[in-house]
C-alpha cells in the first residue's frame, strides 16, 4: 500500500453500515493480542494466533484489522488506555507530571515488548489523543504549545530512557539466571582492579560516592524524575 492510498485505521469505521452483525470488536481483537504479546512476546502475536485466541478464523480478522501496522496501532493505543490521567489538570503540575510519569512506567513495565516497537508517526487513536489532552493540559496555561511540546518530550525521554533500562537489565537477569546483585557481585573484581588502577577518578566516584547506582529501581526512577521536574520548574520560572 502506496502512503497515497493509506487509510488511518481510526477513519475506517468498525461496523459496516449493512449486512449481519459482527462477531468481534477492535477492542476484542487489540485485547487478545496483547494478552499473546504479554505472555509470549510481540511476534506472536499474529492474526493465525490472534484467531485462535478468540475463536476466529485468521482471514476474516482482516476485515477488521486489514493490516499489521494497524494491529500494531491499536494495541499501542491499548496500553496507553491503561495509564490513568482522570482528574488531570488538578493544578497541581508537579505533582500532575509525576503522577502521569509513574503511570506511564508502570505500564511500560507491564507490557516489556513495547520496547520492541518500531517508532514510527503517532496514530492518534483514542486514547492516545486523550492522554495529549489531559497531560499537555498541565502545562498548557503556563507555557506556549512549542514549549509545552518540549517540555513533554524531556519528561517522556526521560521515562523512556529509565524503563529502557530496567526492561534490559530484566532480560539480562532472564537470559543469564543472575538477579542483579548476583551479576554485580561477578564483575566486582575487574571493578575492583579498575579502582586500584587510579586511572579513573571520575569513575571512581560514580563507583564509591554516587547514590543512583546503588538505589532501588523504584528510588533512581524518582530520583531521576524530581531533577527532570527540576528542569521544568527552572523553564517555567524563566518564562
Amino acid at each position: 500500500m502506496t502512503d497515497a492510498e493509506y487509510v488511518s485505521i481510526w477513519m475506517r469505521p468498525e461496523h459496516p453500515a449493512r449486512g449481519p452483525k459482527p462477531a468481534y470488536s477492535r477492542a476484542q481483537i487489540a485485547e487478545a493480542a496483547v494478552r499473546i504479546a504479554d505472555a509470549e512476546g510481540l511476534e506472536a502475536a499474529t492474526m493465525r494466533r490472534i484467531a485462535a485466541e478468540i475463536g476466529a478464523g485468521a482471514m476474516s480478522l482482516y476485515r477488521y484489522v486489514p493490516s499489521r501496522d494497524d494491529l500494531i496501532v491499536l494495541m499501542a493505543d491499548r496500553l496507553m488506555g491503561e495509564i490513568d490521567v482522570a482528574g488531570l489538570p488538578s493544578g497541581d503540575w508537579r505533582a500532575d507530571l509525576a503522577r502521569y510519569a509513574g503511570e506511564q512506567r508502570a505500564m511500560w513495565l507491564r507490557h516489556p515488548w513495547i520496547t520492541t516497537v518500531r517508532r514510527s508517526l503517532p496514530g492518534y487513536g483514542p486514547n492516545q489523543l486523550l492522554l495529549i489532552e489531559r497531560v499537555m493540559g498541565v502545562l498548557d496555561a503556563h507555557v506556549p504549545i512549542d514549549e509545552n511540546l518540549g517540555l513533554m518530550a524531556i519528561l517522556n525521554g526521560y521515562v523512556e530512557s529509565a524503563v529502557r533500562d530496567e526492561v534490559s537489565w530484566a532480560e539480562e537477569v532472564r537470559r543469564s539466571g543472575l538477579d542483579e546483585s548476583a551479576w554485580m557481585a561477578r564483575s566486582y573484581p575487574y571493578l575492583q582492579q579498575l579502582l586500584a588502577s587510579g586511572k579513573y577518578p571520575i569513575f571512581t566516584k560514580i563507583a564509591t560516592q554516587a547514590r543512583p547506582p546503588h538505589m532501588s529501581r523504584d528510588d533512581h526512577f524518582r530520583y531521576g524524575l524530581e531533577r527532570v521536574l527540576d528542569c521544568i520548574a527552572a523553564a517555567l520560572a524563566g518564562l
